[in-house]
C-alpha cells in the first residue's frame, strides 16, 4: 500500500483536475501536492511556512482545543482565540445567577484574574510521519477483519512504545484512506488553560439557533483563553506557579480584511467526513437515517426551548445542552437539502458508472474489482433496518437524560458483577465525579416531558421485536399511556433524586449497589430497551459492519488506483491536523438568490429585537454603532465588518480554526458553514459550499471598544499586509 500511496502522490502533480476549495489536506504533504496551486490562487507563503519541523511555522500556532474544536495562539504570551461556542461549557461552568458570564460576558482585568478550567486541554502537533509499512506488517489481502485488526493493533502498540519522542510528548496513530495508510502524530498537550475573556451571548451567540448554519450571519462567535506552562515552557497541571506559554509561532493579525477572490486558508482539526462512500450509503443517509435523527431531536428541542423561555435557571442549566442538540439537528436538515439540491446520489452513481467502465477496459482491474460495488450495495441493504433502529435508539437515549444515566449505571453494574469490590470502588469514584456534574444541570420536569415524547415515537416507529419485554410490560401496565408510566418511573426512581442518589452511591458497596439498582423502575425500563437493542440490533450490526469496512477499504484502494491520473485524493477528516484553502466569494443558494460574501454591524441592528434571547443587542454595542465609534477596525468605507464567507472545505472540529490570508496573517475565525453546503461532509460542491468566519476586526472591536480590554489588544501584533 505504501507503493500505491507514493505512486499516487507523484501522479497528483500531473492530475487533470483539482477543484479549488475542495479538500482537507495533510500539512506535511503540501509541498509535493498543493503548493503550486495554492500560489496560483494567490498564496504568498511557502509550504514550509505552514508546516515545518525545523523552524516555527503555522502548525505551531494551532491547537486542538478541548478535544473537539480548534484554537490558535495570537500572542507570544500564549493568548488563545477560539469560538464562543467552543468555550461555552467553560463559560457556563463559571456562570451563576450572581455572576452570569453567559449573559454579561467576562473579561479578566489581569492575568491573575484569568479563570482555570479543570480538564480543558490544548494539544499541539510537533511532527507527522508515515508509518504505514510498520502498521500493516504481517497483513495479507484475504485476512479476516478481526484477525487483521488484531495484528494492526499489535503493530500500533509497538510503534507507540518505541517511537522516539521527548518524555513530555505523546503520540497518536491514525488510519487514513479507509485504513490503507497510517500516520503518526507527535503531540504536546497543555493542561492549564484559563478563561481570559468572552463577550456576552447576545454577541457571541447572536442569532442563536435561528441563524445557526445559515448566511447572512452576524455572530461574534469568539472567546479567549490562555495557555500556561511550567518554568521550562512544558505541559503541566494547573498551578499558581505556572507562567504564560511561549509559542514557537503566533499569528499576526491583519487589519486589512479580505476582498472578493482573495486567497484564504483554514487550518485545524476537522472531525469526520465521508467523501468516498458508494451511492447506496448516501441514499441510505438521505432517505432513512437523517429523517430519524431530525425527528427525534425536533421533539426534544421544542420541549427544552419552551422550558428555557419560562425560567432563567433552566436556561442556564440547558443552554449548552440545547445548543449541542440543535447544532446537528439543523446540520442534518441542511445536509439533506444540499444532497438533494446537488443531486448527490445521481452524481455518485455516474461516478460509479465511470469506475466500472475503466475497470471493464482493463482485465487486471476487472479481476480485482468487478463485483466490489455490487457487494457494497448488498451489505448496505442488509444494514438498513438495523441502522434505522440504531439511530432511533441512540437518539432517544442520548436526548432522554434519565435513559442516558441508566446506560452509565449499566456500566457500573458490569464492573460490580465482574471486577469485585475493589474494581467497583475504583469505577465508582470516577462515576461519582460524572454524576455530580450531570446533576448540576439536570431538571427532572423537563426530562420527564422529553421521556414521554420520545418514548411515544420509539414505540410507534420501531419494530416491537426490537423493544424489550420488560419495557413493553411496564407500558402495558399503564394501558399504553406514556404519561402515567413516566409519572411512576420518575417518582419512584432513585436516579431522579440527585442528593439522595449521590449519598447512596458514595457509601454503597458493590452488593448494596446491585440490590438497589436492579429494582429501580427507571433502570428496569432502560435496561430492557438496552438489552434487546444489543441482542437484536447491535449484534447484527457488528456482523455486517466489518464486511462493509473491508469492502470500503478495498473500494478506496480501487478508486485511488483506477482514477490516479484523473483526480486528486485527500483523506477523509478524522480529527487530525488539516489545511483547507479557497477564496472569499459569494454564492447562489437557489434560483434568483445571491448572498454577498460580507456582513456588517448594520445588519446586527436590522435583526435587533429587544429582550429576545436570540436577537437582543447590548446597549453599549447599540451606542457604538450609532456613534460609528469603530476605532481602527472599520473597513475603508467606514463600515464595521462582522462575518464573511469563503470556499474553504470545513466540518465539525474546524470550529475555532483560524482563517488566514495569503501571508499567514489572521483575518477571521471559522465557526460555521452555510446551510445548503453542510452536505460537504459527503459531497463537496463549490457552487454552494461555504464556510462562515467572524472577521477578526469585529473581534478586536468588541475586545477594545465594547469591553475596554485594552491590555489584550496590547499583546497582539497588528499588521497591514495590503499596504
Amino acid at each position: 500500500m505504501k507503493k500505491i500511496v507514493l505512486g499516487l502522490l507523484a501522479s497528483l502533480l500531473l492530475a487533470a483536475q483539482l477543484t479549488a476549495g475542495e479538500g482537507m489536506w495533510l500539512p506535511f504533504l503540501l509541498r509535493q501536492l498543493n503548493e503550486a496551486q495554492m500560489k496560483a490562487m494567490g498564496m504568498k507563503m511557502s509550504a514550509d511556512d505552514i508546516y515545518s519541523v525545523n523552524k516555527g511555522s503555522l502548525k505551531d500556532a494551532i491547537v486542538q482545543f478541548g478535544g473537539g474544536c480548534t484554537g490558535e495562539i495570537i500572542s507570544d504570551n500564549g493568548l488563545l482565540l477560539t469560538n464562543h461556542h467552543c468555550g461555552y461549557g467553560q463559560i457556563q461552568d463559571h456562570s451563576t445567577l450572581e455572576n452570569n458570564y453567559l449573559k454579561d460576558g467576562f473579561w479578566a482585568k489581569t492575568k491573575a484574574d484569568e479563570l482555570p478550567n479543570p480538564g480543558l486541554t490544548a494539544m499541539f502537533i510537533v511532527r507527522i510521519e508515515d508509518v504505514t509499512q510498520a502498521a500493516t506488517a504481517g497483513i495479507s489481502e484475504n485476512m479476516p477483519e478481526k484477525e487483521r485488526q488484531s495484528q494492526i493493533d499489535k503493530n500500533l502498540d509497538k510503534i507507540k512504545k518505541t517511537f522516539v519522542r521527548e518524555s513530555w510528548q505523546d503520540v497518536l496513530v491514525r488510519p487514513f484512506f479507509e485504513a490503507n495508510m497510517y500516520l503518526i502524530f507527535v503531540t504536546e498537550t497543555y493542561k492549564d488553560v484559563r478563561l481570559v475573556g468572552t463577550p456576552p451571548s447576545s454577541i457571541g451567540k447572536f442569532g442563536s439557533d435561528t441563524d445557526n448554519w445559515v448566511f447572512p450571519r452576524h455572530t461574534g462567535d469568539f472567546s479567549m483563553f490562555r495557555i500556561y506552562a511550567d518554568a521550562n515552557n512544558r505541559p503541566a497541571e494547573y498551578s499558581k506557579e505556572n507562567i504564560p506559554f511561549k509559542p514557537r509561532h503566533f499569528l499576526p493579525i491583519s487589519l486589512d480584511g479580505v476582498a472578493e477572490g482573495d486567497f484564504t486558508l483554514v487550518m485545524g482539526f476537522p472531525g469526520r467526513t465521508n467523501q468516498y462512500l458508494p451511492s447506496a450509503a448516501i441514499e441510505q443517509t438521505l432517505q432513512t437515517l437523517n429523517p430519524v435523527k431530525i425527528a427525534v431531536r425536533d421533539k426534544a428541542l421544542k420541549i427544552i426551548d419552551e422550558a428555557m423561555r419560562k425560567d432563567e435557571q433552566t436556561k442556564i442549566q440547558y443552554s449548552a445542552k440545547y445548543a449541542s442538540i440543535a447544532n446537528y439537528w439543523k446540520k442534518w436538515m441542511g445536509e439533506s437539502l444540499g444532497l438533494t439540491k446537488s443531486h448527490a446520489v445521481a452524481k455518485k452513481q455516474q461516478y460509479e458508472a465511470e469506475f466500472l467502465k475503466k475497470i471493464n477496459a482493463q482485465p487486471e482491474l476487472q479481476t480485482k474489482y468487478k463485483m466490489l460495488l455490487d457487494q457494497l450495495n448488498v451489505n448496505y441493504k442488509l444494514l438498513q433496518p438495523y441502522a434505522f433502529v440504531r439511530d432511533y435508539y441512540s437518539e432517544v437515549t442520548r436526548n432522554t437524560e434519565l435513559l442516558s444515566l441508566v446506560n452509565t449505571m449499566s456500566g457500573l453494574v458490569k464492573i460490580a458483577e465482574n471486577s469485585g469490590e475493589q474494581g467497583f470502588l475504583e469505577r465508582k469514584k470516577k462515576t461519582l465525579e460524572g454524576l455530580k456534574d450531570f446533576y448540576k444541570d439536570y431538571n427532572v420536569t423537563v426530562d420527564k416531558k422529553i421521556f414521554v415524547a420520545l418514548m411515544e415515537m420509539y414505540f410507534k416507529n420501531v419494530n416491537p421485536d426490537f423493544i424489550g419485554d420488560k419495557a413493553r410490560q411496564q407500558l402495558a401496565a399503564n394501558k399504553g399511556n406514556f404519561e402515567p408510566l413516566a409519572d411512576k418511573i420518575y417518582a419512584k426512581s432513585g436516579l431522579t433524586q440527585p442528593e439522595k442518589w449521590l449519598n447512596f452511591i458514595e457509601k454503597a458497596s458493590a452488593k448494596d449497589f446491585l440490590e438497589q439498582i436492579k429494582k429501580d423502575p427507571a433502570f428496569e425500563f432502560g435496561k430492557s430497551l438496552m438489552d434487546q437493542y444489543v441482542e437484536k440490533v447491535d449484534t447484527r450490526i457488528r456482523e455486517i459492519q466489518p464486511e462493509i469496512n473491508r469492502l470500503q477499504r478495498k473500494y478506496m484502494k480501487a478508486q485511488m488506483e483506477v482514477f490516479a491520473a484523473d483526480r486528486v485524493f485527500y483523506p477523509d477528516a478524522n480529527g487530525t491536523l488539516r489545511v483547507a484553502y479557497g477564496q472569499a466569494e459569494p454564492y447562489e443558494p437557489r434560483d434568483g438568490v445571491t448572498y454577498n460574501y460580507y456582513t456588517y454591524l448594520d445588519g446586527v441592528m436590522e435583526k435587533y429585537v429587544p429582550n429576545d434571547y436570540e436577537f437582543d443587542v447590548p446597549q453599549r454595542l447599540r451606542q457604538l454603532c450609532e456613534q460609528k465609534n469603530y476605532g481602527i477596525y472599520a473597513d475603508k468605507n467606514g463600515k464595521m465588518p462582522v462575518c464573511f464567507i469563503a470556499s474553504n472545505h470545513t466540518t465539525g472540529g474546524n470550529s475555532g480554526s483560524p482563517a488566514l490570508d495569503a501571508y499567514g496573517n489572521l483575518v477571521g475565525l471559522n465557526f460555521d458553514r452555510v446551510w445548503e453546503g453542510t452536505m460537504s461532509d459527503i459531497n463537496y460542491d463549490r457552487s454552494i459550499c461555504r464556510n462562515i468566519m467572524v472577521d477578526v476586526r469585529y473581534i478586536l472591536f468588541i475586545v477594545d471598544k465594547y469591553a475596554g480590554a485594552t491590555r489584550l489588544i496590547e499583546e497582539l501584533k497588528l499588521v497591514h499586509p495590503k499596504r
